[in-house]
């Protein structure tokens, strides 16, 4: 059932695995779980270059993420409140890594943070930021 932005808010605030779907260059879909932050309208990742996630869209910019949904814990009957996002990625540079350091953040806290984000310190992260065209509730 498609939705609004403001109606799943709390869903995209959440610190949650969420799942991100592209076409990959043999044309069947990729998909991979991630992090991922809410910012202002946009749901933004952290990437390395190479990845295979990172070239799919320089290829082909469409994609879905798929956040929540998932089946409630300690035998509890239902799910997690879900949604899935379509729309078009941008990929941009990351050169201070500030977006990778929200992200890692939004995560982790203290010591597991700093480490992460300090072995990462060199690595060629780009932000794969997606501009959500549709919101279709998929559970809760």
């Amino acid at each position: 059932m498609a939705v609004t932005l403001n109606e799943v808010r709390d869903v995209l605030a959440q610190p949650v695995i969420a799942r991100l779907g592209t076409i990959g260059a043999d044309g069947f879909p990729h998909i991979t779980p991630l992090w991922f932050l809410f910012e202002g309208d946009d749901l933004v990742i952290m990437a390395d270059r190479t990845a295979r996630k990172a070239q799919n869209l320089i290829a082909n910019p469409r994609g879905a993420v798929q956040i929540g949904g998932d089946p409630l814990s300690d035998g509890q009957d239902g799910y997690t409140p879900g949604v899935m996002l379509q729309g078009d990625f941008t990929v941009e540079d990351d050169p201070d890594h500030a977006v990778t350091a929200r992200i890692t953040r939004h995560y982790l806290h203290g010591a597991a943070a700093e480490h992460l984000l300090e072995t990462w310190k060199d690595d060629d992260i780009v932000v794969l930021r997606l501009k959500i065209r549709k919101v279709i509730r998929v559970a809760g």
